[in-house]
C-alpha cells in the first residue's frame, strides 16, 4: 500500500484523526488495543487526508470550493453550491497513483480474508468527524455489498461527493468547521453478513437519563443501517454494568421485543446493493439476541468505554453464517457523557385529554404545541416554528426542520435512531415509534407531547397543564437518618440515578404486576380452566413465545424489579409482596374468576393471609421465583423482602414457611425480610413481630386509620385523619423503641415528613431509622430530617 493515501486499519491508532477522520481513527484502536480482549472488528483499510487532497487536487475541485461557497454566502444559496460541488467530485477522474493505492489495498483485503473479490461496507470518516462537542450522525454516506475493484472506486467517489450534502454543508455551517479544512478518509471493511443475522446499536449509559450504570442495546433483523436510520422498531435490552464481571450471574434488567417489520438484505441484481424486505410473523415475535449475546455485548461495550473513558455510542453486527459478533463502529457519547448537571427537572402533566398516541419517550420533558405533520424535508416551508413535528421517520436532511420543532412524534424508530439521537442533542422532547403518529395526529391539531411519566412516551388530545420543579442536588446536607424513595414504576426509576439516597424504601410489586404484567397469576397458573373467552384470548396473547404460560409472570416481574433495584444498587431496595386488595385483583385479566367478593376489600383477604391460603398459594409462588430470580441469577442481593398486612406472630410464621418452602429462607445470601407496620396488632406486638423480621417499615396510612378508626378516603372524615394524631404518635414511637429493644430496624413510607416540618423532627426524635419518600421531595424531607438532627444534637 502507498503508505501517504491508503493504509491498514490495523496500523491506525486514536490519534490518528487528522490522518483518516475519527471513525476510521477508533476503528484502528479497537482492532489494536481490544482485539487482545476478544473484541472482534472487521478486517479492513482506509484512504488517508492525503488522498482526499490528491483527488481534489486533481479534479480542481479545492478552488471550486472556495468560489461555491463565497458565491452562496453573498445569494444565501447554499444547496447550489453544494450540488455543483456534488457534481464536480461524482465526474471527477482518479489520479494514477491513488487508484492503483485503493486496488492494491482491496486486494491485500482480498488476500487477508481468502476471497477473490470480498464484498465490503464502504464507510465516509470525516476529519473532524466524531469530536466530543459534535456527533456528526450520518452526516456523510455509507455503501454496502460492494465486490470487486470498479464497484469500490465507485462507492469512494460517492463518499467524497458527500462530504457536500445540504446536510453536511449545514451542519459544519452551525457548528463552525471551514468547508476547505475538512477532509475524507474513505474505510472500506469486510462486510459481515449481518443481513443474514441482525446488527444495531448500543450505549455505554442510558441514553435517556445518562445514567452510566447500564448499557442500552438495539437490534433488529438484517444490516443495521435500518437502525441507525429509525427505519424499524427495534428490540431492546438493558444490562446493569456493575454486575458483569460476575460470570455466573445474568444481569439483564430489561428486554423489549420491537415491531422489527422489515430488515436489510443484499440485493439480487437491478444494480442495487441493498433492499428492504418483510419480516416474517415468526421473526417480528422472537428477540433478536440471547441472553449470551447480550451480555456478550454488554461486557463489550464496558471494556470499549474503559479503553476510551468515556461513554460510547457503538454499532455492532452479528454474522448470520456462523453467529460471530462483531464490532463496526465505536465513537464518543455526545449527549449526557457532557452533562454534569446538579438540578434535576421533573414535569408534572395534569387536565390532560385523550390519549392520540404513544411510543418512547426521549428525554423527560412535557409540551403543548400545533401538530404540523411533514412527509419529506422538502416541506420545510410549511413548517411552523415552534409546532410539534409529525413524521414517518427522520434522516440527516430533517435536522433543520427538527431544530424548529418544540417536539417531534414519529411512526418508526427505537432510542438509538436519529430521530432519538438528534432530538437529545436539540434538548427537545419527543415520542418514537408509535406506528400510527401520522394518522391519527392531523394537521393544526392542539396536542400535548408527554415524556415526564417513565419511558412511555404519550400524545394527548389538547393543551394539559404542565408544571415544571427543579430539583437542587447542590448542597444537600448529610443526615443520620437514612433518607430512601418510594418507586413503583420501573420505567421512571432510572430518572433519578443521580439522587443520593439511601436506597429504595418502598417498591410496590403491585404496580408491576398491574402495569406490566396485567394477568392475574392465577389465571397463568390455571389458564385452560378460564371461562372469560376474552380475557382467556388476551393472555394467549401476552404470553406467547414463552414456554410455559406462568413464566411470562416470572420473567416480567423479574425484570421490572429489577430495574428499581439496579437504581439505588448497592443500597437496600425494598420490595414489598403484592398487596392488592380482592377488588383490585379481580380486574386483572382472568382475574374475577379467583377472586371472592367482599364488602370490605381493605380488611378483608389481603396481603400475609393471601400468601399462604389455598385461592392464592399458587399465584404467591411465581411472585417468589421471580423474587429468587432476581436475587440469585440476576445478582441484586440489595433486595429486602417486605410482607404487607401481616397481622399475627403466627400468620407471620407461616408467610415465612411458604417463602422457604419457594426458595425464599430468611439469613440465606444475605435476604432479609421486612415486616409493614400497619396494623395496632404490629404495635401491641412489636418485640414478637421483631424476632420473626428484620425490620419495621411504617405504613403511616393505615396505621392512622386503624388506629383512629377512620377510613382514609372519606370525605366526610378528612379533617380527623391526621398521622400528628396523638394517638397514631404513640403507635409510632412505641413501635421504634420496642422494634429496636429487639434488635430490629424501624423507617417510614409516606408524605408526611414532606408535608410537615415538624412531623419530621417527631421521628428524628423517636430514632427512626429511615424515611422513604417519593423522589421529587427527597431534597425537602432531607433539608427538614437535617434541621431536626441539629436542633435535637444542640
Amino acid at each position: 500500500m502507498v503508505a501517504d493515501l491508503v493504509v491498514n486499519l490495523s496500523q491506525v491508532r486514536r490519534g490518528d484523526v487528522g490522518r483518516v477522520g475519527g471513525k476510521n481513527a477508533s476503528l484502528g484502536e479497537l482492532l489494536a488495543a481490544l482485539g487482545g480482549q476478544g473484541i472482534r472488528v472487521p478486517q479492513g483499510f482506509a484512504t488517508t487526508a492525503a488522498a482526499y487532497w490528491e483527488f481534489v487536487r486533481a479534479n480542481r475541485i479545492d478552488a471550486l470550493i472556495a468560489t461555491a461557497m463565497a458565491r452562496a454566502e453573498s445569494s444565501g444559496s447554499l444547496a447550489a453550491a453544494a450540488a455543483e460541488i456534488r457534481a464536480a467530485f461524482e465526474r471527477g477522474h482518479w489520479p494514477a497513483e491513488l487508484e492503483a493505492a485503493i486496488r492494491a489495498g482491496y486486494r491485500a483485503l482480498c488476500a487477508e480474508v481468502g476471497m477473490a473479490e470480498v464484498d465490503v461496507a464502504v464507510r465516509s470518516s470525516a476529519t473532524a468527524e466524531d469530536l466530543p462537542d459534535a456527533s456528526f450522525a450520518g452526516q456523510q454516506e455509507t455503501y454496502l455489498n460492494i465486490r470487486g475493484e470498479t464497484a469500490l472506486l465507485d462507492a469512494c467517489r460517492h463518499c467524497y461527493a458527500s462530504l457536500f450534502t445540504d446536510r453536511a454543508v449545514s451542519y459544519r455551517e452551525a457548528k463552525g468547521f471551514a468547508h476547505d479544512k475538512v477532509a475524507l478518509s474513505v474505510g472500506v471493511q469486510q462486510m459481515v453478513r449481518s443481513d443474514l443475522g441482525g446488527a444495531g446499536v448500543m450505549f455505554s449509559l442510558d441514553t435517556e437519563t445518562g445514567c452510566d450504570r447500564v448499557v442500552v442495546i438495539n437490534a433488529a433483523l438484517g444490516l443495521g443501517e435500518n437502525v441507525v436510520q429509525g427505519a424499524v422498531d427495534p428490540d431492546e435490552y438493558l444490562v446493569f454494568k456493575p454486575l458483569l464481571a460476575d460470570p455466573v450471574l445474568v444481569p439483564i434488567v430489561d428486554k423489549r421485543c420491537g415491531g422489527k417489520a422489515q430488515k436489510m438484505i443484499y440485493a439480487e441484481g437491478d444494480g442495487q446493493t441493498t433492499v428492504n424486505v418483510d419480516t416474517s410473523e415468526a421473526e417480528r415475535q422472537a428477540l433478536v439476541l440471547s441472553d449470551p449475546e447480550i451480555l456478550q455485548l454488554a461486557r463489550w461495550a464496558c471494556a470499549i468505554e474503559r479503553h476510551y473513558g468515556v461513554p460510547m455510542d457503538i454499532e455492532w453486527a452479528r454474522d448470520g453464517r456462523d453467529g460471530a459478533l462483531f464490532i463496526v463502529q465505536a465513537r464518543p457519547e455526545t449527549v449526557h457523557s457532557r452533562d454534569r448537571a446538579e438540578v434535576l427537572r421533573s414535569y408534572h402533566v395534569s387536565g390532560q385529554g385523550p390519549v392520540l398516541a404513544r411510543g418512547l419517550a426521549i428525554g423527560a420533558a412535557a409540551v403543548a404545541g400545533p401538530v404540523c405533520r411533514i412527509d419529506h424535508p422538502g416541506q420545510i416551508d410549511r413548517f411552523v416554528d415552534g409546532a410539534i413535528l409529525v413524521a414517518k421517520t427522520t434522516s440527516p436532511d430533517w435536522v433543520p426542520i427538527m431544530k424548529r420543532a418544540r417536539a417531534i412524534v414519529t411512526d418508526h424508530g427505537g432510542r438509538t435512531s436519529h430521530a432519538a439521537i438528534v432530538s437529545r442533542e436539540l434538548g427537545v422532547p419527543a415520542v418514537i415509534g408509535t406506528g400510527d403518529g401520522t394518522r391519527v395526529l392531523a394537521d393544526g391539531t392542539l396536542v400535548t407531547v408527554s415524556c415526564a411519566e417513565g419511558d412511555q412516551g404519550l400524545v394527548y388530545q389538547g393543551a394539559a397543564s404542565i408544571h415544571t420543579e427543579a430539583l437542587t442536588l447542590a448542597d444537600l446536607p448529610a443526615t443520620r437518618t437514612r433518607i430512601m424513595l418510594n418507586l413503583a414504576d420501573p420505567a421512571a426509576a432510572l430518572r433519578w440515578w443521580r439522587l443520593p439516597a439511601d436506597g429504595v424504601g418502598l417498591a410496590r410489586m403491585e404496580f408491576v404486576i398491574d402495569h406490566a404484567i396485567k394477568v392475574h397469576p392465577m389465571a397463568l397458573v390455571k389458564f385452560d380452566e378460564l371461562e372469560d373467552a376474552a380475557a382467556k384470548a388476551e393472555i394467549a396473547r401476552l404470553t406467547a413465545g414463552y414456554a410455559r404460560r406462568t413464566d411470562y409472570f416470572v420473567d416480567r416481574l423479574a425484570l421490572g424489579l429489577a430495574r428499581i433495584a439496579a437504581v439505588q444498587y448497592p443500597n437496600p431496595v425494598i420490595v414489598r409482596l403484592s398487596d392488592f386488595k380482592t377488588n383490585e385483583y379481580a380486574h386483572l385479566l382472568g382475574g374475577a374468576q379467583f377472586e371472592p367478593r367482599e364488602e370490605n376489600p381493605m380488611l378483608g383477604f389481603r396481603g400475609a393471609s393471601r400468601y399462604y391460603s389455598p385461592r392464592y398459594r399458587e399465584g404467591f409462588a411465581l411472585e417468589c421465583q421471580a423474587l429468587r430470580r432476581l436475587r440469585g441469577v440476576m445478582g441484586f442481593t440489595n433486595v429486602v423482602i417486605m410482607v404487607p398486612f401481616c397481622r399475627t406472630p403466627e400468620e407471620a410464621d407461616r408467610v415465612l414457611a411458604v417463602m422457604a418452602e419457594n426458595g425464599l429462607v430468611r439469613g440465606e445470601r444475605g435476604l432479609e425480610v421486612y415486616v409493614m407496620g400497619e396494623i395496632p396488632s404490629n404495635v401491641v406486638l412489636a418485640g414478637e413481630f421483631a424476632r420473626r423480621f428484620d425490620g419495621f417499615s411504617i405504613g403511616s396510612n393505615d396505621l392512622t386509620q386503624l388506629t383512629l378508626g377512620v377510613e382514609r378516603d372519606s370525605e366526610l372524615l378528612a379533617e380527623l385523619f391526621s398521622e400528628q394524631d396523638a394517638a397514631v404518635q404513640w403507635m409510632i414511637r412505641t413501635l421504634i423503641r420496642d422494634a429496636h429493644a429487639g434488635g430490629a430496624k424501624v423507617g417510614l413510607c409516606g408524605q408526611a415528613p414532606s408535608d410537615h416540618p415538624e412531623f419530621a423532627g417527631f421521628l428524628v426524635e423517636c430514632g427512626i431509622d429511615s424515611i422513604s419518600v417519593t423522589p421529587d421531595r427527597f431534597a425537602a424531607v432531607k433539608r427538614h430530617v437535617a434541621a431536626a438532627e441539629a436542633e435535637l444534637g444542640g
